[in-house]
């Protein structure tokens, strides 16, 4: 995994800047209700995404959270007093605190299928009744758009999808999170170049392709082989999928005559 605290200054430049971030918040805010009185961004990055949440919601009180304390430090700079380090799969908040939950970009950076059941249960557990979860799904396969660039990757080792939608369905339904709703949007600016692809490899920013590694370096070699090497490929298209707690919380129903 990358060294998100090495990775934090850099991290919005190269993945897509403001434009990303505006249509990732507007499809975010499209599934969260307009009366939502507190959000809790986990995994809340740089807050680039963040930010704009608090702007078309001036009336929703939102904290962001996040493990890695470079990603923190810029997000505390864009939202003062509203950012906190905190692990999503051990939330520092008491049950039913929140409105609306939300996870852009973050389940799929987790290794073990545990820790992804572990982060969707403590967003359903911050969770007001009624409240909404939403969060992206199927981040790696929204890079595949069908170029010449992905017919050359088709080969690469893959790991299992942390974040596969039927699995993340799963894992909501295991605490009574009911499917409410989805939508897509484009990673504006991330369409992938041949050279910039080869680059990222040699970064490390594909998994079970280790820098220098033999194999990662025939797959550069394939890439340098590509036409228009600096024209960026289509965009990705990203996916979220939203759900909603029980507006009486069955953890908590009293029996008839209770």
């Amino acid at each position: 995994m990358l060294d998100y605290d090495k990775e934090a200054a850099a991290y919005d430049t190269t993945r897509g800047g403001e434009p990303r971030a505006e249509a990732a918040a507007d499809a975010v805010l499209g599934l969260i209700p307009a009366a939502t009185g507190r959000l809790l961004d986990v995994g809340c990055g740089t807050g680039i995404v963040t930010r704009r949440l608090v702007a078309a919601r001036p009336a929703t009180r939102v904290t962001g959270a996040d493990l890695t304390y470079g990603m923190a430090r810029m997000a505390a700079g864009r939202l003062p007093g509203s950012v906190l380090l905190a692990d999503s799969r051990r939330l520092p908040f008491a049950d039913r605190t929140f409105d609306a939950v939300t996870s852009v970009w973050l389940l799929h950076l987790l290794d073990e299928p545990e820790d992804v059941r572990a982060v969707v249960a403590e967003c359903a557990r911050v969770l007001r009744p009624g409240g909404v979860y939403v969060t992206t799904v199927d981040k790696a396969a929204a890079h595949d758009v069908g170029s010449d660039i992905d017919a050359v990757l088709a080969a690469r080792p893959r790991r299992p999808a942390p974040d596969a939608a039927p699995l993340v369905e799963s894992y909501a339904a295991a605490h009574r999170l009911h499917p409410a709703g989805q939508a897509r949007f484009p990673g504006r600016g991330q369409g992938r170049s041949p050279r910039r692809t080869a680059a990222d490899l040699r970064r490390g920013w594909f998994t079970r392709l280790p820098p220098g590694d033999p194999l990662t370096e025939r797959f550069v070699s394939r890439l340098a082989a590509l036409p228009d090497q600096e024209r960026p490929r289509a965009d990705p298209e990203f996916s979220l999928r939203a759900f909603r707690k029980p507006a009486v919380d069955q953890a908590v129903r009293q029996p008839p005559g209770g």
